[in-house]
């Protein structure tokens, strides 16, 4: 059939259709049409004959199984043909597929953007008027499981200037019951000046000890050197990163200093000590930040004795920026890199609220990440980075 006939037969078709639920059922009706036409020309190679024409061997067709399919205009019911001694296996609609390629990807962004698997149930029910179970659902997103273990488990480059580790609190049902467990992510700064998530491990308690197992597992994948390793302030955090990598310097981040430093103050001095503290980790040199942090104690350590106090007690572990231009400076202390890292996390972890296993937590954040990637909201590159 040509283009011309094509158009023909369009227009023909085109005066039944008035509303948006006959050309629906027109193509159904035409999937339905065509994937039976495939099957039955599939057999016709099969077993070397024409229907009605001569046989050429024993085996022959044997009549029809029906079989419901899903596909995007919904649910269908096919008629696939079999042959007698049962070796017939078709290509295009395989004998246990139930779902026409296409939909597993549908299933799976929908996944990644933080549905669960009843949402997306009631989705698939009300825009393709199609049932699917939470359990074939559940089939469908494990089927990234196995991606997601070859990338937790990839070989990673020698060197990582900068790498980001931080954690994310997400509620788990475990035995019965909804608990909090940390999600530990870390990001790296490769040679070029580009991101790459390093990896994802999940625990119930956040402590220097279990970050210390991440550090020897990205070693064993291949990360010989951090230079600096920006960090909370978790307590025993940097003789954890010393222990697996002895020559990386630790950042603390300025962002929780900050956070930690205010906690205290009164709302009619915040914009006050909140400069101060500015005038501190914005300094052009570490003798003059040293300065103003004794100018800043100096001001305010008989109303807040320990804004300046965590500052003076951490110092080694603060001022490493200032060993770097500004352009490094700047991605070192600030947090834009994990925090739009973070953004993504947090954006799918709300819609879910609880998740049910471990393994959903792994594969909902994965798969956001992925998705973030590809669109273009989880790049990074550092300014004058060489």
């Amino acid at each position: 059939m040509n283009e011309k006939q094509l158009h023909a037969l369009a227009a023909e078709f085109a005066k039944t259709l008035k509303t948006p639920e006959d050309l629906n059922q027109f193509s159904r009706m035409l999937k339905k049409i065509t994937v039976e036409a495939a099957l039955n020309g599939e057999l016709t190679d099969h077993l070397g004959y024409e229907k009605h024409q001569p046989r050429k061997g024993k085996n022959v067709r044997n009549g029809y199984t029906s079989k419901t399919i899903i596909c995007d205009e919904g649910e269908i019911e096919i008629d696939t043909p079999r042959d007698r001694d049962g070796s017939f296996e078709p290509q295009l609609i395989k004998k246990n597929q139930t779902r026409i390629t296409g939909m597993d990807e549908q299933i799976i962004a929908l996944y990644a953007k933080g549905l669960s698997n009843q949402e997306i149930v009631e989705m698939f029910k009300e825009l393709y008027d199609a049932d699917v179970s939470t359990s074939l659902i559940s089939r469908v997103t494990d089927s990234v499981k196995e991606r997601v273990i070859a990338w937790q488990s990839r070989a990673l480059d020698a060197i990582y200037p900068i790498v980001y580790l931080d954690c994310i609190v997400v509620k788990v049902r475990q035995d019965g019951r909804i608990i909090n467990k940390s999600v530990f992510v870390a990001l790296g700064v490769n040679l070029e000046g580009h991101k790459e998530l390093l990896g994802l491990w999940i625990a119930e308690n956040e402590g220097a000890k279990f970050w210390a197992n991440v550090l020897t597992e990205l070693q064993n994948r291949g990360l010989k050197d951090i230079f600096i390793a920006c960090v909370d302030g978790l307590k025993g955090f940097p003789e954890a990163i010393n222990a697996v990598y002895p020559q990386t310097k630790i950042q603390l981040c300025i962002v929780h200093l900050v956070r930690n430093s205010l906690k205290y103050v009164s709302w009619k001095d915040y914009k006050a000590v909140t400069a101060d503290l500015k005038g501190v980790y914005q300094a052009p040199t570490e003798a003059q930040a040293r300065e103003n942090l004794t100018a800043l104690s100096q001001k305010w350590q008989a109303k807040y004795p320990l804004v300046a106090k965590c500052w003076e007690d951490n110092w080694a572990n603060i001022a490493t920026f200032f060993d770097y231009p500004n352009d490094i400076r700047k991605a070192i202390y600030t947090t834009n890199a994990v925090e739009s890292l973070n953004s993504v996390i947090r954006r799918v972890i709300k819609k879910r609220n609880v998740f049910p296993t471990d393994d959903s937590v792994f594969k909902v954040i994965w798969l956001a990440m992925k998705d973030a990637s590809k669109n273009g909201q989880c790049r990074f590159k550092t300014g004058n980075w060489r």
